[in-house]
């Protein structure tokens, strides 16, 4: 029963710690950096689309995407240190609970006494078993301030987690497009290939027919021949291309790079564009925002934390057992043994330690408010960029259709009339030089305003659902 008593009394030095939450937010001071609206475009419809990477129409794409979260290891690498930061915020609040450990131990010893009449030796043997219970108390809230710096760290890890995997998604649905892109390129280049096979082919009849006067001179041919293999160098450099958007696409799928995926084989048509909302919505839906708000206030803490380690600190011990020279005595309540203890300890001289470290962690909060400050007008700067391109892509993406029209239109009308006889051979091969070179630039047109828009969502936030 004493045993027991002790064992209460122990108990009572055994306080569970204060509840800990993170620093409140910080997105105050940079608030008004937001604009009332943004500058490249005035709709303003809130929302957020998370129905981005479904927009696109392409089920093999959604699946790819999620494959790629799956299996990417960078997506791994941060999933583990979203984990590390978690572990490390239980870490920082040990400090103030209660430890206790038990202790067991066994001595024997051999005691020799020199001079009468003492003279001679004795073994002794010692047995015990403590259970050691100490407890800082945070009485100044030193360690609940680190603590909460800690859970603000690990909150800006799972922010960056999802601007992670935000980014990856962006990632693969580019390296989707770009590998569509190869492969319209790949056809393209095949159908240029042929234009001028066939050309090549009229213009050696006239030469083996010996027309001068009608064109078919020995230069003509020539130049027919090298724009042959112009187009076979080009369609081999476009092979090259389609074998490497594979590669890229499997690698972040985490698949080997075999260069054996298939894509589509034509590019999509650009989805409606998304909600732009309002600039100071972006504060609050942004990952890499939020991640930077969280190391800001955490910055805060950790100042608080390193003043508030000038202050005293105390120490409550307590051990309670029992130690005997029978082991069969050990659980003996009358052989029991305990002990209570404080004590106080206050820094009188740390050689400038303590105002170092503040002025460092003083540092350490400027440098992240300006980082905060960097990341929102990087943010602003993204989206007006992508809205911006957005216009001017659409617009040009138009122009270049209605020229691809009146080119295919020229280079037509122009081997009728070579085939007629009443047409240069010069005119028709600048008419389909420029219906090749078309043809190839509104497909990378019509790819990069597919980045674009990949790079609008991106901007306004990258969250999405595929399931």
């Amino acid at each position: 029963m004493k045993w027991f008593y002790r064992s209460g009394v122990l108990a009572s030095l055994c306080l569970v710690a204060c509840s800990v939450e993170a620093p409140d937010s910080s997105m105050g001071d940079v608030s008004s950096m937001a604009p009332g609206q943004w500058s490249a475009t005035k709709q303003a419809k809130a929302g957020v689309d998370e129905q981005w990477v479904k927009r696109f129409g392409d089920r093999r794409l959604s699946q790819l995407v999620n494959e790629s979260l799956a299996n990417n290891q960078d997506m791994r690498i941060a999933s583990e240190r979203v984990y590390r930061a978690g572990e490390a915020a239980n870490i920082a609040g040990a400090a103030s609970r209660p430890m206790a450990r038990a202790v067991a131990n066994a001595d024997n010893q051999k005691l020799n006494f020199v001079g009468f009449p003492f003279g001679g030796s004795d073994v002794v043997d010692t047995y015990g078993v403590n259970l050691n219970v100490e407890w800082e108390p945070d009485i100044w809230g030193r360690v609940r301030t680190g603590q909460s710096a800690a859970l603000a760290e690990w909150q800006a890890g799972g922010s960056e987690y999802r601007a992670a995997r935000a980014s990856l998604a962006a990632q693969v649905c580019k390296a989707w497009f770009a590998l569509a892109e190869a492969r319209e390129q790949v056809t393209l280049a095949n159908e240029a290939l042929e234009i001028r096979k066939k050309t090549e082919l009229a213009v050696r009849e006239r030469f083996e027919m010996s027309m001068q006067a009608e064109g078919g001179s020995a230069s003509q041919l020539r130049l027919a021949q090298t724009d042959v293999a112009t187009a076979k160098a080009d369609l081999s450099s476009r092979m090259g291309t389609l074998e490497s958007a594979r590669r890229q696409l499997e690698l972040l799928a985490g698949r080997y790079p075999s260069a054996r995926l298939e894509g589509r084989a034509k590019l999509p048509s650009a989805p409606s564009s998304p909600p732009a909302g309002l600039p100071s919505e972006l504060l609050l839906r942004r990952p890499d925002i939020l991640a930077a708000e969280r190391r800001y206030a955490s910055s805060i803490k950790r100042v608080k934390e390193a003043q508030l380690a000038a202050f005293p600190s105390f120490k409550l011990t307590g051990s309670v057992g029992s130690s005997t020279d029978a082991l069969s005595n050990i659980v003996n309540s009358n052989y029991g043994v305990w002990s209570l203890g404080a004590s106080a300890t206050q820094w009188l001289l740390t050689g400038g330690q303590v105002r170092s470290e503040i002025r460092l962690r003083k540092s350490n909060q400027r440098e992240a408010l300006s980082n905060l400050h960097q990341t929102v007008l990087r943010a602003f700067g993204e989206v007006e960029q992508a809205l911006a391109a957005e216009r001017w892509l659409m617009r040009r993406e138009q122009e270049i259709y209605e020229a691809l029209k009146l080119a295919k239109e020229a280079s037509s009308a122009a081997e009728d009339d070579y085939r007629d006889g009443n047409g240069d051979v010069l005119t028709l091969f600048v008419a389909q030089s420029r219906r090749i070179q078309l043809d190839s630039t509104y497909a990378s047109l019509r790819r990069l305003r597919l980045t674009n828009r990949v790079d609008l969502h991106l901007a306004l936030g990258g969250g999405f659902s595929l399931r």
